[in-house]
Parts: C-alpha cells; structure tokens; sequence
C-alpha cells in the first residue's frame, strides 16, 4: 500500500510539473515499465548515469540545442532559458552579473575549465559556438570535483564526435534583425564544418563567423554599445570560432588532440549616456578608444585507456592563451568616480586607460574508474589527481599593470566512491584536497582620479602563499518506485576569489587601506604617506560554500520531471558594492526551489515548464549576523520560469511558442528596484531538401522591459532586446 501512494503522489506531482527541458531520454524494461533516465554525465569526472548522482543534473541533447538556435546562438541565453537557478541573460557579450544560484558558475568544454581563477572577467559563456556543441551537461549547486569555480554550479559544453565513415559536411546560415530597424540591424552568421570517421582515425573541423550590428529595445531606441560599464555591450562586433579536433582509436585505447580559437573584435560608434533613464548611446561624444577584443586560443590532449588494470583511465592535458581587451570608459562622476589618472584634472582619464587581461592556463588532470565488484557488485571508485598553472596579467594600452602579476601552482586529489546498498538505495561521498602555491609580484598601482581628487601612485609589495582546503560530498539516491526517484545531499564547493580584482584596488579596497597608503592625505592624524601596501595585509580569502539538497526526479512514457529544494551558506562569500566600488567578504546563506516537467499530451503535442526561486541574505555590516538582502548583482530576480508547448506537424515541421517571465526584486535596503516582466517567442523549424529552415521570433510582442541582470551590474537601467526576428537554413551533406 505504500508504494502505490508514493506512486500516486510523484505521478501528481510530476503531472502539475509539465516538461523539463533537458534529456528526454528513456529506457523500455523487459516488463513493459518506463525506467529512469539512462542518461550519463562526464562533468562529474567519471562517466555516470544520472540517476546516480544525488542532486540536480540536467542534460540538454543536441535536439534540444539545433531547437534553440532557431532564435539565438548565444550559449548564455540557452542555458538561462533551460537552465532553472540560472539568472537572465543581461543580452551582451559579457557575463557580468549572470549567477548560478546567486553563485558563481564553472564553465568546462570538455572537461576543460574556461574561467580565469586569478582574473574574473566574464566574458566566457557567450563566446562558445553552439554549431560545435553535442550536448551540455549542467550540475546544480557546489562542486569542488573539477576544480575552484563552481560554487553555484557547473556547466560542461561537450563537443561533437564524427560518427560516419563517408564525409559529412555541414554548412549553414542565419540572418537576424530587429524589426524597430531591420535595415541597420541585419546581422548575418555562417557556419561550416566537415567530419568523417575513416576506420581508426576520426576528425572533425568547424567554422562559425558572425557580424553583428546595432540593437534595440521594445521602446524602438537603439541600445547603448556600453551600457554596464566596462563590459561591452551586444552589438557592432565581428567575431569567428574556429575548431578542430583528430582522433584515433586503437584497440581499448583513444587519443585526440582538440584546439580552439575564438576572436572578436567590438568597436562602438559612440560612448554611453548613463544619466538618461534607461542608459542610451551619447551621440555627442563619439568613441575613441580601441575596440574591446577576444584573442583566446584553447588545445587538448586526451588519452584514454579502457582496459587499465585498474578499470578505465583518462590522462587530459590542456593550455589556454587567453587575451580579453576590455572597452575604454570616460571619467564620470556619478558612475565612473575611479579612473586611471591623466595630468589633466578637467579629463582626468587616460587615454590609455583601457585594460586588456592576459592569462595562460596549463593543466594536467588523472582520473581513474575502478570497479570493485569483488566488495559488492555495482561499487565503483574513481580517483585521480590534477595540475595546474597559471600565469596571469592585466596590462594598460601603454604597457602598465593594473593588476599584481601573479604566478601560481596548484595540486589536488579527489576520491569518489559509489555504493550500491541495494537495488534501491545507492550511496555516493568523496572528497577533494586542493593546494595552491601563489606568486603576487611587486607592482605600482598608477595613480588615479577618485570622485574629485588625485590619489598618487602606490607601490604594492606582493610575496609567495600557499593555501588549501579539503572538500567533502555526501548523498543518496533512493528508489521510492521504478519511476521515482528520492535524492539528496550535501556538496562543497572551493573558489578564489578574484585575486587580481584586489590587487587592482590595492589602497582603496576599505577605508584601512587609505589611511594605510596616504596617511593624514585622506585620514586626519594617520601619520606621513608612505604610498605603500602589502598585498598580505588585504589578500582576499578563498572561499567554501556549503550546499545541502532534496529532491525528487521521475518519469514515465508521456511526462516526467524533477522538484528540488536547496541552501547554500558561505562564511565568506563575495560581494561587489556598486557605490563604493569595493569588493568584501561576509557571511551568507541563500536558499531556493527549482523545477522542471514535460508532458507529452497527444504524439503531436508536448508541454512543458522551468520554473525556479532563489533569494539570499549576508552579513552586511560585518557583525557577525546575517541580516541585510544580498544585492542585485548576485540576485536580481526572486522567481522566473518559462513555460512552452511543441507541436509537430505530419511533414516534420513544428512551431514551439514559449512564455519566459520573470518577477521584479525591490528589498528593503538594496537598489535600484527591479521590474518583472513576461516575453512571448515563437521558433519554428520546417524540413527543406537536404536541411532545415528555421524560423525564430524573440520577444514576439516588442514589449518595453528593462534587462533585470544588466541594470543591476551598475545600478543604471538598462533596456531589454525588442521584436529580433531569425531565418535560417542548415544542410548537412
């Protein structure tokens, strides 16, 4: 009697649900039952299904991805459409302010980590071209297994494998355009690759180039190129990803070699007016800094041996040459206070004031899946170790550091065990040690014109450090019948904390600093200047955050789904003041609901819905009580979901409409206030010869909303896409 009223609670629950956005893949038992999904997952370093993992795992398929480039190739608005916890795209090539649950996000091809740990400048998620990508898997809530990053979660992009023994060529294009302005908005994106797999050696090699013009808001106004300050904007750039990867199998084992290289160059017409309501081009002050740029360049090596004594191994090797230039920003003295100082007080930024981040990146990463059937059929342990090291600088167009140049090492080990008790209920733990070995070189902080004064140069004394941290997970999947399944645990994740963001502000990271490096200049009785800090005295704190879920996940032959529920503490967490331009450390817990279902109502007709609810709160005030709403810029907006249906059509075309809507925030203490709103878009898709047409609608109703993620960034509102219509055609020969 039991299991018959968990079966008819879970098969309710699921039902109100609708349709999840992920994997919809599913298994036929030997009695006619639907299994859970059989789905696996690499981002947890071995392959796993996942139905054993004891948290939120979504897989989005390659159908899932063609579907969704019917209306965009930006992989940051696909996955914060499909993606619940995941916070609304801000709409430009920068992913300033985009959280996972309020957190910060891993971002993995392959495996491979993206982020630049010492440096955070978030131009990552945009850059990567969907035309490459197989499927993306997304693990929700802290993680430390692949290293320091995803404290809020982990995203890992896997690439495309040939899988035909004659040529497969594959070209394609797109044409998009705003309908306030179709004729200076048309932007055109082509993409080609070609694969084969010729016995023992496979290989793969695409293209994607895309030029995009200006952009507009439901109000029918031209966006501004940089409306958050610094980040670059969505429009005016020329951008071109180019990938390769050969492979060769032999016997048990694989090896391959894959590269990468993303460029774009951004180069605005005008500068931003930030004191209109929303921002806006300033078509009085033309922009005459160099263009923003991406010259990122990613190889791999990957060995794998199967048939290892020890079960299967995988050896990665991999070097990132990464260089992101950021736009040049004017002095304004409401939301630019802080520039890099001129000699010339009634101009007091530089003009050679513009930074560029340069950061190389090699690692190695081990990792070993050992069976141990000899203990207990089904229990697996994989293990391994990885290397890294990284080389990081952020320079001005003359030559300057802006940032402490730094060197660091780091080593880790993980071990991670899984044990099937019975055929219901599977426990999974491990743990993770990591240790970095930090280099901060000595550097002079220019001198910069802060508010309506000159604050001289300093000298920044830098030193060698090492910290570490270990790392724990530990939780369980239970079978409450053959089509539900019960999850839950608690998971760490480890992150730095953007060293090289602290040493930028070094002398003006708190008010000790100041009066530390100026003296009595700006703090009455502090003594002479020495114009001198020492980055042992302000070093940021690396950073745990714990992370307990519960959920439940399930499916049957026409609808599926998942609930869960979660809550993430940190002592110290990480918060970026817009008015002060000071980063600090405090105490925090933030908590939240997330949801996925689909339901496929006639074999022509499927619905489905992501809905999702997080909100937070830190220890403002340093007192040791949490007791003030986090800010904007970590969650800008409480609730938000997206509801859809799909129809197919008897000649294989389908027309998808979808709602996406999310609500405003306006929190005691915190602003500016955030609006809600709700977008309709519409995708089609319509086969054609050797390919298909696709057709796309964004924002279908040109509704007039401000960006919620963008304008929390700065504190300045920002506008939202209008009516941006799609067509296009791809072919695969």
């Amino acid at each position: 009697m039991r299991r018959s009223l968990a079966a008819v609670s879970s098969r309710a629950l699921m039902i109100s649900l609708g349709m999840t956005a992920g994997a919809h893949a599913q298994t036929q038992t030997g009695d006619g039952a639907i299994a859970l999904d059989p789905v696996t997952v690499t981002a947890t370093r071995a392959e796993r299904p996942v139905s054993a993992i004891p948290g939120s795992v979504q897989v989005i398929g390659p159908a899932d991805i063609r579907e969704q480039q019917a209306i965009s190739n930006d992989a940051a608005a696909l996955v914060a459409k499909l993606v619940p916890g995941f916070s609304v795209p801000n709409q430009t090539i920068s992913g300033a302010s985009m959280t996972f649950r309020g957190r910060s996000v891993l971002i993995m091809v392959d495996g491979v980590p993206r982020n630049t740990p010492l440096r955070d400048v978030s131009r990552t998620l945009s850059l990567i071209d969907l035309n490459t990508i197989e499927r993306i898997e997304i693990l929700n809530g802290a993680s430390s297994l692949n290293g320091t990053g995803g404290t809020g979660g982990t995203i890992n992009f896997v690439t495309r494998k040939a899988d035909s023994a004659e040529p497969s060529v594959t070209v394609g294009t797109t044409l998009r355009a705003f309908t306030a302005n179709a004729g200076r908005s048309l932007a055109p994106e082509v993409t080609a690759s070609v694969s084969q797999k010729l016995g023992a050696v496979d290989y793969l090699f695409s293209g994607t180039g895309r030029k995009q013009r200006r952009t507009y808001g439901g109000d029918g106004a031209e966006l501004p190129s940089d409306g958050m300050l610094g980040q670059g904007g969505g429009d005016r750039y020329e951008s071109l990803d180019l990938f390769g990867r050969v492979g060769v199998d032999f016997g048990s084992r694989r090896f391959e070699i894959t590269g990468e290289w993303q460029y774009l160059d951004q180069k605005p017409d005008w500068f931003t007016d930030y004191s209109a309501s929303p921002a806006r081009p300033d078509r009085s002050s033309p922009y005459y800094g160099e263009s923003l740029q991406e010259d990122s360049k990613y190889l791999t090596a990957r060995f794998v041996e199967r048939d290892f004594a020890l079960g299967s191994v995988e050896v990665k090797g991999f070097y990132n040459d990464i260089a992101k230039r950021s736009p040049y920003t004017r002095f304004d003295a409401v939301v630019n206070n802080q520039v890099y100082y001129s000699g010339d007080p009634s101009s007091p930024a530089a003009d050679f004031a513009q930074g560029t981040l340069y950061s190389k990146r090699a690692g190695l990463n081990v990792t070993v899946d050992t069976p141990l059937d000899a203990v207990r059929q089904g229990m697996r342990l994989s293990w391994g170790a990885d290397y890294t090291f990284d080389d990081t600088s952020q320079k001005l167009t003359n030559g300057w550091h802006i940032i402490s140049p730094m060197k660091q090492h780091g080593v880790a080990a993980f071990a991670q065990l899984d044990v099937p008790v019975d055929d219901r209920l599977t426990l999974r733990g491990g743990a993770r040690y990591e240790r970095f070995f930090l280099n901060v070189a000595d550097y002079e902080r220019p001198a910069i014109y802060y508010i309506n004064r000159v604050f001289p140069a300093i000298d920044v004394e830098g030193g060698s450090f090492d910290y570490g941290a270990v790392t724990f997970n530990l939780g369980a999947t239970y079978a409450v019948t053959r089509n539900v399944q019960l999850f839950g645990g608690f998971s760490q994740g480890f992150s730095l904390t953007d060293v090289g963001g602290f040493t930028r502000r070094a002398g003006a990271n708190s008010s000790a600093e100041l009066c530390d490096a100026y003296g009595n200049l700006v703090c009455p009785g502090a003594g002479l200047p020495d114009y001198m800090v020492s980055y042992a005295n302000f070093a940021p704190k690396p950073q745990i955050v714990d992370n307990y879920e519960i959920g439940l996940r399930g499916k049957w032959s026409n609808f599926g789904g998942s609930v869960s529920a979660f809550l993430s503490k940190s002592d110290e967490g990480v918060n970026y003041d817009v008015a002060s331009n000071r980063v600090s450390q405090q105490k925090e817990r933030i908590w939240g609901f997330e949801g996925t279902g689909w339901w496929r109502v006639t074999p022509a007709l499927t619905l489905g819905t992501v809905l999702s609810y997080r909100e937070g709160r830190y220890d403002k005030d340093g007192d040791g009580e949490i007791d003030s709403w986090l800010p904007n810029n970590r969650i800008a907006t409480p609730w938000r979901g997206l509801v859809y249906g799909t129809w197919v059509f008897g000649n294989g075309a389908a027309i998808r409409p979808e709602l996406e809507f999310f609500t405003g925030r306006d929190r005691a203490g915190v602003s500016p206030e955030i609006e809600g709103a709700a977008l309709v878009n519409l995708l089609a898709t319509y086969p054609l010869g050797p390919g298909e047409l696709t057709f796309g609608i964004q924002n279908l109703f040109d509704t007039d909303y401000v960006n919620p993620t963008a304008t929390a960034t700065r504190g300045i509102a920002i506008n939202g896409f209008g009516r941006l219509v799609s067509v296009g055609y791809k072919a695969t020969f």
